[in-house]
């Protein structure tokens, strides 16, 4: 799986020279990662990809899925993360649900139906 560029790229050009294969590539100042370059750094002598580790935003450069339904998985996962950390989302979404539910039904018990 090659990685790509998001949209959360800040243009820093800090990979541009660490990636050792020269897959990032910049076009009028946006920049993309040929997937057929890149090799996620295997086989050399990093660890880990050197666009993700070198990347200040941590979010700029990211695994690309070739596979549809990992990728939207990952994609759930990641937004499912984002509303759990909030402890009182649920609860606060329940209770203003609720109090407008509460409200309508009120609305509607003082109408007679024909």
């Amino acid at each position: 799986m090659a990685y790509k560029i998001t949209s959360q790229c800040i243009s820093c050009k800090l990979c541009l020279p660490v990636c050792p294969t020269g897959a990032i590539q910049e076009v009028d100042g946006n920049y993309w990662i040929d997937s057929q370059l890149c090799t996620n750094c295997a086989g050399s002598i990093h660890t880990v990809p050197q666009c993700k580790a070198t990347c200040p935003t941590a979010d700029g450069c990211v695994q690309q899925s070739s596979d549809y339904w990992e990728s939207w998985f990952a994609y759930y996962h990641r937004v499912l993360a984002k509303l759990t950390n909030k402890q009182d989302y649920w609860e606060r979404w329940y209770s203003s649900y609720s109090q407008k539910f509460s409200q309508q039904l009120q609305k509607h018990q003082g109408q007679v139906i024909i």
